[in-house]
């Protein structure tokens, strides 16, 4: 069995992959859907998501405080986000994205020191 880190990170970067979709995909896949068939579509990508999401922070919980999971969490989220946006959703890549990663490098400083 993979280490607990391990196993969470990348538990945590198939659950995003899952949840950027079922977040995002809609905007793309289904503009002419009434909104309620993009949020039925959703809820049901929302589940596998949530297969992984629960128990990657019921391992991750047993070596990471709860702050420490909440900013591993938000570093896989914009490291998924940022390949979807531009290379499925066809959105620029901005300098914007680089800021947020630098702030988000100080959280973890911060989070994670001793």
């Amino acid at each position: 069995m993979p280490h607990p880190l391990l196993l969470t990170t990348l538990l945590l970067i198939a659950s995003n992959v899952f949840m950027t979709f079922a977040w995002y995909g809609h905007l793309k896949n289904f503009t002419h859907s009434p909104w309620y068939v993009a949020a039925l579509v959703s809820w049901g990508i929302a589940l596998f998501e949530y297969l992984l999401q629960v128990p990657a922070n019921r391992i991750g919980y047993t070596e990471l405080s709860l702050g420490q999971l909440k900013i591993l969490q938000e570093v896989i989220t914009l490291s998924v986000f940022v390949p979807f946006a531009v290379l499925y959703m066809g959105q620029p890549l901005k300098l914007d994205y680089l800021y947020a990663a630098l702030c988000l490098m100080g959280a973890v400083f911060f989070i994670f020191r001793a």
